[in-house]
């Protein structure tokens, strides 16, 4: 696997939960925003501002782009980055777009994680 780019966005973000048949929630264009719907949940993945009150939400994560795009028959790009994170102990959330990752972790671990990456070999900008 070559060197991949990735960039810290600024920010702290968190991922939330509502019911499944929950109204989408509304966004800003150009703000970050991932919803996954399943018969179960409605996981959202947010900058920490935009939370509704009330929310089941675990806070206080970073986030890592990797700067895209990346072409879907490219194979390894979250082994490269999820294994040795998990060797250090450092936990993950992964959120995945048509041209990217996006790899979160938490605001503690942010400095270590960059780290890690950058002994594998990889390039992190803050």
């Amino acid at each position: 696997m070559k060197a991949l780019s990735l960039t810290v966005l600024s920010g702290e973000f968190s991922v939330w939960r509502l019911a499944a048949d929950a109204p989408l929630p509304p966004s800003e264009p150009g703000s970050f925003l991932s919803m996954t719907r399943t018969s179960d949940e409605l996981s959202v993945v947010s900058q920490s501002t935009d939370v509704p009150e009330g929310a089941l939400a675990e806070v206080g994560w970073r986030c890592l782009r990797v700067e895209g795009p990346l072409p879907f028959e490219m194979m390894g790009v979250l082994a490269a980055l999820s294994a040795p994170l998990a060797k250090a102990k450092v936990p993950i959330f992964v959120v995945s777009t048509y041209d990217t990752d996006y790899l979160l972790v938490k605001a503690a671990d942010l400095e270590r994680a960059c780290a890690i990456l950058r002994d594998e070999g990889h390039v992190v900008a803050l």
